[in-house]
């Protein structure tokens, strides 16, 4: 390979990322802080904060928020499902550091589709934590009102989405609202020093890039008769595409994530993918696939390397790699090789990542100057979308033509109806739109 064709992530030109109607939104989220930002940076103020989505991960956030600020208190909470809300009150009062700060009355426990507007309107931060599909419309909505956001990962399920989330974090800019991303890894002490090395060149030109996640079944929420066919998908969101974006999307989203963070958030100009079911061939498990395997390939010529799998009993790895010039860097295990030895992250005291971006988020929120990643969240999760619909239609697609999709993966209504989802895509057969 020439030496032009290895020219560093870094200078790699940015015509396909930021053309078109991309770049005015992308554009937006590198942004440092705009001129009508909310006041709270009054340190007594007390904050109030509200959850969207009342899963684990959901319960988690809210954990973390008000951890992270001492005069944060949850006031708002939102799901389709009391049950689900309920578990996650409970389970938020019974953490004795938080507990007094947790000041959610009846009268603030929102059910059903449209809960997540009272939520929005109750409270100064939002947590949207529901499955993706709901994300576009629920940060829409939310930068509409003027909130500071904490955005969980992936920020949608097809490109329509992805486009609507760049246009409402192009608005949050433009407003001062703060826009953090679930995107976890990027806000770990130990992974930014690991990426810093690279972009600084310790491994030399990239020349690949592979990421694994490959991990066991997840869970499954059962049936009941009661159940219409919408709350059913909805209670096991994982198994349907139109609600999770299938696990390249869900969960492979932090490979992926970590390999365009180490391209320098350039994206990938194509995807070439297979996949399929050769284990979760129940109907119970919906229409996601449980393997992908792809390759990203870059303008420079560099390609990415992706595996990512959910199969019980079959061997667990969630690693990521940048092999350069001048050696190999582990992303995941906070690893470098060189011919001047090996590095490994050694930092002092806590990283925990899921803390660490409320941390930021909250200290934002109280100078005034916002953080927007609106950016990169709307890349990787287009990244995964790529991978999944060159899978789906066994074509090679560009970045720019997944960009452009017009599939819409919305439900015929939401209410509490019964349909059924797309068929299992079959590659070859299943059309690209």
């Amino acid at each position: 390979m020439s030496q032009d064709r290895l020219s560093s992530s870094r200078r790699l030109s940015r015509r396909r990322a930021l053309q078109g109607s991309v770049a005015a939104a992308a554009a937006a989220g590198a942004l440092p802080r705009a001129a009508a930002a909310p006041v709270h940076n009054q340190h007594q103020e007390v904050l109030r904060v509200g959850l969207v989505g009342c899963g684990g991960r959901g319960t988690g956030a809210a954990v973390n928020a008000l951890r992270a600020d001492p005069n944060a208190q949850l006031v708002a909470l939102g799901d389709a499902f009391g049950d689900m809300l309920e578990r996650s009150l409970q389970s938020l009062l019974a953490q004795a550091d938080i507990a007094p700060r947790v000041q959610v009355d009846e009268n603030h426990r929102f059910l059903g589709f449209d809960a997540y507007r009272r939520v929005v309107d109750s409270v100064d931060v939002v947590l949207l934590a529901t499955s993706p599909h709901f994300r576009p419309e629920h940060m829409r909505y939310a930068v509409e009102q003027g909130r500071h956001l904490f955005v969980e990962k992936p920020v949608a399920v097809d490109a329509r989405g992805v486009r609507s989330v760049m246009e409402s974090g192009a608005k949050a800019a433009e407003k001062g609202l703060c826009v953090v991303s679930g995107l976890c890894y990027r806000y770990q002490f130990a992974k930014q020093e690991t990426i810093r090395r690279i972009h600084d060149g310790a491994i030399g030109e990239p020349v690949a890039l592979q990421c694994s996640y490959n991990t066991g079944g997840l869970w499954h929420r059962g049936d009941k008769p009661e159940w219409s066919r919408m709350e059913y998908m909805m209670r096991n969101w994982l198994y349907f595409t139109w609600l999770s974006g299938d696990h390249i999307a869900e969960q492979h989203i932090h490979s992926l994530d970590k390999l365009l963070w180490a391209m320098g958030d350039v994206p990938p100009l194509r995807a070439t993918a297979s996949g399929g079911r050769i284990a979760r061939t129940d109907p119970k498990y919906g229409n996601v696939y449980d393997h992908f395997n792809t390759v990203f390939e870059w303008e420079n010529g560099v390609r990415g390397f992706s595996s990512c799998r959910q199969i019980p009993g079959a061997a667990a790895d969630v690693s990521d790699w940048v092999f350069g010039t001048r050696g190999v860097a582990g992303i995941q295990h906070h690893t470098i090789r060189n011919e001047e030895g090996r590095w490994r992250y050694r930092g002092e005291g806590p990283d925990d990542m899921y803390q660490n971006e409320h941390d930021a988020l909250f200290a934002a929120i109280r100078s005034g100057e916002p953080i927007n990643n609106t950016d990169y969240m709307c890349k990787s999760t287009l990244m995964a979308i790529l991978g999944r619909m060159a899978a789906y239609t066994g074509r090679t697609l560009s970045w720019d033509e997944v960009w452009n999709s017009e599939l819409d993966l919305s439900p015929p209504a939401y209410d509490w109806i019964d349909f059924e989802p797309d068929p299992v895509a079959v590659p070859g057969v299943t059309p690209f739109v």
